[in-house]
């Protein structure tokens, strides 16, 4: 049902460790709850030669029964929202701190729709002595992202909690 969606499991071996563990005990595992998550890029057109485009993420969640609103800026909005996550998360979980995000990828999934196409992000975390590939789908590139970091944060934090 998934990959009909457009999720692969063969390159995103921990989220397909996480769909197995859900299947097994019945839920994912949930180290924090998020409440909402948004990004906003804006230009800084003063800011030197050239035009300079400013990602800001703001994450609200719940870790450990307490509330975080964290607020990240990046190159990008994929990058903000990372920042905006792991520093959320990493209140309740130091070990975060070493996570870091190494590779991610972008596919197409049904051409001709544009800007409205199916989206695949495929992101490759390592937390300094292994990594482990995610994935995201979605109409839209920012929320198939925030599926695929939520997704190896989750995994990082189960391999450091078992």
């Amino acid at each position: 049902m998934l990959e009909s969606r457009g999720f692969t499991f063969e390159a995103a071996d921990a989220s397909f460790e996480l769909l197995l563990v859900e299947e097994v005990e019945g839920a994912r595992p949930a180290y924090f709850q998020v409440e909402s998550w948004r990004v906003i890029t804006e230009t800084i057109p003063d800011s030197g030669p050239g035009v300079e485009a400013v990602s800001e993420a703001t994450v609200k969640l719940k870790a450990d029964e307490v509330r975080y609103v964290v607020t990240g800026e990046g190159n990008g909005p994929v990058n903000a929202l990372d920042a905006a996550l792991r520093t959320a998360i990493g209140q309740a979980y130091p070990e975060v701190a070493k996570f870091e995000l190494i590779d991610y990828k972008v596919r197409i999934l049904d051409q001709g729709h544009g800007t409205d196409a199916i989206t695949r992000v495929l992101i490759e975390t390592t937390d300094g002595e292994s990594s482990w590939v995610t994935v995201g789908v979605g109409h839209n590139v920012i929320e198939a992202s925030w599926g695929a970091l939520v997704d190896g944060l989750t995994f990082g934090l189960r391999r450091q909690h078992s």
